[in-house]
């Protein structure tokens, strides 16, 4: 499922050769963008090992040019008992600051999508952080729609 398409880029389900690099803007997303702590790196190559070695349960993108990892995107699987199908959770859509601005974002969403569709599931979730007019924008834009549906958390 490798797709090239705009300005070069290449999207394509990740690779053990990928665990590196892949690392890296995972700890940007984590630590920079979204100002959390530091995860352990071992428990973080863990995580990345466990969807390369299980993709039943979820699966990463990565958009490539050049060799050099600039955005990634994770579907995490679930259940919809509505409709008796599989479901995905959007839970991480990132590009590095210097990919952003070239449809990179779009790139990898749609490749998301095109994989829920073509593997016949119920639907596709994500959440976005109330400030994230940008993110809402490209969402509004791909023909996203805010659920009727309330979430909750709790820690």
């Amino acid at each position: 499922m490798e797709k090239t398409l705009l300005n070069n880029i290449t999207i394509r389900p990740i690779n053990k050769a990928d665990i590196q690099q892949l690392q890296v803007l995972m700890l940007q997303y984590i630590v920079d963008f979204y100002q959390r702590p530091r995860p352990d790196d071992e428990e973080l190559i863990n995580l990345i090992n466990h969807l390369i070695e299980n993709p039943s349960i979820g699966l990463q993108f990565v958009a490539e040019r050049n060799g050099e990892l600039i955005g990634f995107a994770t579907l995490y699987f679930t259940f919809s008992t509505l409709q008796v199908k599989k479901a995905a959770i959007l839970n991480d859509l990132y590009v590095t600051e210097k990919g952003r601005g070239q449809k990179i974002g779009e790139q990898l969403f749609q490749c998301c999508l095109s994989h829920i569709r073509e593997n016949e599931f119920a639907y596709m979730t994500w959440e976005t952080a109330k400030d994230n007019l940008i993110a809402q924008g490209l969402y509004n834009k791909l023909g996203g729609k805010i659920s009727d549906w309330l979430v909750y958390e709790i820690e």
